[in-house]
């Protein structure tokens, strides 16, 4: 019996590793990669995911070849608009706003590396925020939870309260979807344990 390659998580995110370990996985080192997030010209939020995390992926595989590798990114579109990554306090309450009694779109680009091949893949999940009072853009902002989130929300703490609708992966949104990891993983030939 061959042993099991090691799994490298592409990413800092405790949210992965938290939702990893909801399928049975743990994976044997974390080691994030360091890449230019910015969008290119032109390009939608379904190929910035990508294009996103195939990158993070090849750029940690390039240092681990005999591991199997996972990354993944999640963009946030509100039509092709892209809310990244809040900088402030002024640019969460103003995605906030935005984001109120609206529709948007959460995009999560899951990528495997083993091998020297690169399998992905991109899942869309449509979610719905309840208008926002002014109280709860406050409140929410002065939270902090907007830190470090596409959109500048997690759905997985007090936003929860916000979102009046959700098709597609709930895990997806928080940053992993569950099911299309474990199929990549599975085709990359790496089963947990």
């Amino acid at each position: 019996m061959t042993a099991r390659p090691e799994l490298v998580l592409a990413s800092a995110s405790p949210r992965r590793v938290e939702l990893l370990a909801l399928v049975g996985i743990t994976p044997d080192r974390i080691e994030p990669a360091d890449i230019d997030e910015t969008p290119l010209k032109g390009e939608t939020p379904p190929r910035l995911a990508a294009r996103l995390a195939v990158g993070k992926v090849g750029v940690v595989a390039a240092r681990a070849p005999d591991a199997v590798v996972l990354a993944a990114d999640t963009v946030v579109a509100v039509g092709r608009r892209l809310l990244e990554k809040a900088a402030d306090e002024v640019e969460a309450e103003r995605f906030l706003r935005l984001l109120s009694g609206r529709n948007h779109r959460v995009l999560t680009g899951v990528a495997v590396a083993a091998g020297g091949k690169v399998r992905h893949r991109v899942v869309d999940t449509r979610v719905t925020f309840k208008v926002l009072s002014d109280a709860e853009v406050a409140a929410y902002v002065a939270s902090g939870e907007w830190r470090g989130k596409a959109g500048g929300y997690g759905i997985q703490g007090r936003a929860g309260a916000f979102v009046t609708r959700i098709v597609g992966s709930y895990p997806a949104v928080m940053g992993l979807p569950l099911p299309e990891t474990v199929n990549l993983l599975a085709g990359a030939g790496w089963r947990a344990p």
